[in-house]
């Protein structure tokens, strides 16, 4: 399973070099406003040890790791929800990610303008707050009438969809995102088709400059907001160009214990509530994405439907016990490949192979 991360902030905050880097890709990443206009996609693969160790242990054909897609979105400005910059079109594409990154710009730069004429990361943030915000506004404020129109006329699902569409509205207008609401299990069930911008996830990323004869970044995170990550897009772009042995050996030179990307990523994991699980045999060892909190079957179902729907069993072990043991022969053998069923929660780093009914 793959899920999109779409990049936004204002226009010159680095998030085409940022998209640059961690994507390897080579698209424009210019001194002016909206040098990127329409999104350009990149798949990365998500970086995973564990498959390169299951694969010798296998010895398997191929390596599968799993992937992210990153979308690089044009620049937003003050008065987007009203059309300003690329407007509608801006917003349109944010629409259609799974989460959202937002990256301020921390480093001054007298070379690089600044949409704003000056560097201030709370500013920025509370603009694309706001311009998200009344964009949700002006969508909820658009179905109200219609969906309370038919809630008069006693249709349980519209009526339960007008509370929902109230409750977005009030903590709209009260300057909050749309996620902060909680939804009953009913509410969830009545307004999956309330796509709302601020109803997404959101990872905040700071860009600041790397100083390489301190080895710290410049403003150290002064200017970050809580759990914001802290990442010199300019610096990822060069490691980006460097061998997987370069890297790291550059990075430790640095006093750095992982590239930006690897801090997304996991960072993504967390907020999108996903976790890895992985099949590993002789013709291939790969990595499969799926909801924290899924049972066997559904996992299942990530590799194939009819997997899910003629689940009988999964053989289950972790992947450091696999290698502990030297195979899944000797795994059996000590008792460590267990036999789980439906009910089974799969975990982080379970490598699983699973037993169904054709």
């Amino acid at each position: 399973m793959s899920f999109q991360i779409g990049i936004v902030g204002l226009p010159n905050v680095g998030k085409s070099t940022l998209f640059n880097a961690i994507t390897k890709s080579k698209v424009e990443a210019a001194n002016y406003p909206f040098a990127t206009i329409d999104p350009n996609v990149g798949v990365v693969a998500v970086p995973d040890e564990r498959l390169a160790k299951l694969a010798e242990l296998e010895k398997s054909e191929k390596i599968v790791p799993t992937s992210i897609e990153f979308v690089d979105i044009a620049g937003l400005v003050k008065g987007a929800s009203q059309g300003e910059g690329l407007g509608n079109k801006f917003l349109s594409h944010i629409r259609e990610v799974d989460a959202i990154m937002e990256v301020t710009r921390v480093f001054e730069s007298k070379d690089i303008i600044h949409v704003n004429g000056n560097v201030d990361p709370k500013r920025d943030m509370e603009t694309i707050a706001i311009e998200l915000q009344l964009a949700d506004l002006q969508t909820v404020e658009k179905r109200l009438p219609d969906v309370a129109k038919q809630a008069k006329g006693g249709d349980r699902e519209s009526i339960v969809k007008k509370a929902v569409l109230e409750k977005y509205k009030h903590v709209l207008e009260a300057g909050h995102m749309a996620n902060t609401v909680t939804l009953t299990d009913e509410e969830k069930e009545h307004s999956k088709d309330i796509q709302l911008l601020t109803q997404k996830p959101f990872l905040f990323v700071a860009n600041d400059k790397f100083d390489l004869d301190t080895k710290t970044y410049l403003h150290n995170g002064t200017h970050c907001a809580p759990g914001e990550i802290l990442i010199d897009a300019q610096l990822e772009s060069e490691l980006s160009e460097l061998s997987d042995e370069d890297r790291a050996q550059y990075l430790e030179e640095l006093g750095l214990k992982e590239s930006g990307l690897h801090k997304i990523i996991t960072a993504a994991y967390k907020t999108l509530g996903l976790i890895t699980f992985i099949t590993a045999g002789p013709k291939e060892s790969k990595a499969w994405t799926c909801k924290a909190g899924s049972r066997a079957p559904q996992a299942a179902g990530k590799i194939h439907t009819d997997f899910e729907k003629g689940f009988i069993r999964a053989e289950v072990i972790q992947w450091d016990k696999l290698l502990e043991a030297g195979g899944y022969v000797q795994a059996r053998e000590k008792g460590w490949l267990r036999v789980e069923g439906k009910e089974y929660v799969v975990q982080d780093g379970d490598v699983v192979h699973f037993r169904f009914a054709n």
